[in-house]
């Protein structure tokens, strides 16, 4: 499994999360098969975002689309663009479950 992990700040997270509902570059179709969104406790303007692949290459295709919708729309989400974005890519090389 591969994870493109995302984290930014967000001015308005119910702005964001609708923003982010509408799937403006459609993430199923482009090889995302799960998300997951968190918000530290500590932060609630932070977002995380894990999008998982089945394989690097879909990843990989699919990250500067993301730089390209960040790069549209980033500033009235409230991050600058894809320059106040921490994007990873990151493949999974053990999981154990307790």
């Amino acid at each position: 499994m591969v994870i493109l992990v995302i984290q930014h700040r967000v001015t308005d997270y119910q702005g964001w999360k609708k923003a982010f509902d509408s799937d403006p570059i459609g993430r199923a179709k482009n090889g995302v098969t799960r998300h997951t969104i968190y918000r530290p406790a500590e932060d609630p303007n932070r977002v995380i975002v894990n999008l998982e692949f089945r394989s690097l290459e879909q990843a990989q295709k699919f990250l500067p689309a993301l730089h390209e919708l960040w790069k549209r729309v980033g500033a009235k989400l409230g991050f600058d663009g894809p320059g106040g974005v921490d994007a990873h890519i990151l493949e999974e090389v053990e999981r154990i479950e307790y």
